[in-house]
């Protein structure tokens, strides 16, 4: 029976936050070892989940797991503590036949610009060349040339919404497995575009990208393709990295994947146009609610994407909806001392706030206004559908939920920076979705999986902050040149 390790490292970093993410922020969302891993994966929509699923009879040594909600680059402290306890639970967990690694790529630590290539690299010279690698990917992963030369295989998630996560966890415990029962001897084979995909663009659903995807799913109907995957980047870590890349991985013919990889390198590169953000103003997002009084929207803050490691406190749409008076409308807001001074107050008091705009200036200033005090809640909620990140169990700490004076908007105030991937956050606050003519909801594609159940409409807004859709707002001083768009190539 084969002895297969199981090891997670997840982190997206966005590297225009000034405050660093801490060991405290992994150990707040996931830290988890042996036992304790298998019951929070084990029947989860993560990857990690697919991984348990897809390893049938084998025996499983659970290793360990950290995960930390998106925020700024790590500290060498925290990722030098979390790299080497690993290796070392790795270490102790010897003999192993072949070890599956969730990762993330998009993972930045201050001193270790590639975070994810060293940690796969460091795993590699531990175990040695003979024990089989398999990795998994977000799609908004910066593909390196030493995350590649460090596994055996490497797949990436194919959705945007990530809906898939489960799926790729099987599909790389079925690649080891192949490999350890000497059926299959993979092929890898990575291109790397001199392009970046604008966030705004980077929804898997959409006609500009699912033509891509379309011709990838097509090559996998060639029984010699074992995977392909289409790394679309992630463009708020500055580093070298940064961009758009491919996968492609065959059975034993290392030409065909070269071929391939180069297929799909090539029709991303033609399409490099369409890949370009839409990008709409506040005003205009708003204008169109207005003519459009029978729909209901949810309007997306790309400015203040919770998920792409952004503040949560962003101010400007909650201010702008109340200015015009539009609703009734439904925001989140991250304010720790907002929701301490609500719990001195009590149900039911009318309270002055200046809510949010606290964490730095990108995201609006606070906002003055008055409002009643509904109710309180603990800010534990589950979700047990497929929803982006596959996350079921979230905790946005002790929150309060208001209602504006003077204009008819609810705004949910937390005590913890929380993704807005789930309705459960607001359902389990006792605020129903539909209830909204407007829903704000932190992020760019994730809170799609959500609240296209609920909304008629979705508009990205151009909101100014730390996930700026903008490109030519960011500040990069580390990114590779040429880059298209932010240099023109032909």
């Amino acid at each position: 029976m084969h002895r297969i390790g199981i090891l997670a490292l997840l982190h997206e970093s966005n590297t225009f936050i000034e405050s660093p993410t801490t060991l405290e922020r992994f150990v707040q969302d996931v830290a988890v070892f042996g036992q304790d891993l298998l019951d929070k994966f084990r029947t989860s929509h993560h990857e990690i989940g697919g991984f348990i699923q897809g390893l049938g009879d084998a025996q499983i040594v659970p290793i360990g797991a950290y995960r930390a909600t998106p925020a700024g680059a790590i500290t060498r402290e925290t990722w030098e503590t979390i790299v080497e306890d690993l290796l070392a639970r790795t270490g102790r967990a010897m003999p192993l036949d072949g070890l599956l690694v969730a990762a993330h790529g998009a993972a930045v630590a201050e001193h270790a610009r590639d975070a994810d290539g060293d940690f796969l690299s460091r795993l590699r010279e531990l175990v040695g060349p003979e024990i089989p690698i398999v990795a998994t990917l977000d799609p908004h992963a910066n593909l390196s040339a030493k995350m590649v030369a460090a596994c055996d295989a490497l797949t990436a998630y194919r959705t945007n919404p990530h809906l898939d996560q489960h799926a790729r966890g099987l599909e790389a415990a079925r690649m080891l497995l192949g490999i350890l029962e000497g059926s299959i001897r993979p092929s890898i084979h990575a291109e790397f575009l001199p392009m970046i995909i604008n966030i705004e663009r980077q929804s898997t659903d959409e006609p500009h990208l699912k033509t891509i995807y379309d011709l990838a799913d097509a090559q996998l109907n060639d029984p010699r393709v074992l995977s392909n995957s289409i790394l679309l980047g992630f463009p708020y870590a500055d580093v070298q990295e940064m961009g758009s890349a491919i996968v492609v991985i065959t059975d034993d013919d290392p030409a065909l994947a070269r071929r391939l990889a180069k297929e799909l390198y090539d029709a991303l590169w033609q399409a490099r146009e369409s890949m370009e953000g839409v990008l709409i103003s506040v005003e205009q997002a708003l204008d169109h609610v207005e003519q459009h009084p029978a729909k209901r929207f949810c309007l997306l803050d790309m400015g203040d994407n919770v998920g792409g490691g952004s503040a949560a406190d962003g101010t400007i749409l909650a201010q702008a909806l109340a200015d015009r008076r539009i609703g009734p409308s439904f925001v989140c807001i991250y304010d720790p001392p907002s929701v301490e001074l609500c719990q001195r107050e009590g149900i039911g008091q009318s309270v002055e706030l200046s809510l949010g705009g606290k964490t730095d200036a990108k995201h609006g200033e606070p906002w003055r206004c008055k409002a009643t005090i509904a109710s309180f809640h603990e800010g534990k909620f589950t979700e047990d559908r497929p929803r982006h990140g596959g996350i079921s169990q979230f905790d946005q700490g002790a929150t309060v939920v208001l209602q504006v004076d003077g204009c008819p908007m609810t705004v949910l105030v937390t005590s913890r920076r929380m993704v807005p991937f789930s309705l459960n956050q607001l359902s389990s606050c006792g605020i129903d979705p539909k209830s909204f003519r407007v829903l704000v909801a932190k992020g760019v594609h994730a809170p799609l999986a959500a609240y296209r159940e609920v909304c008629d409409g979705f508009l990205r807004v151009n909101t100014p902050g730390s996930t700026c859709a903008d490109l030519f707002e960011l500040d990069y001083r580390n990114r590779r040149k040429p880059l298209y768009p932010l240099e023109k190539l032909s």
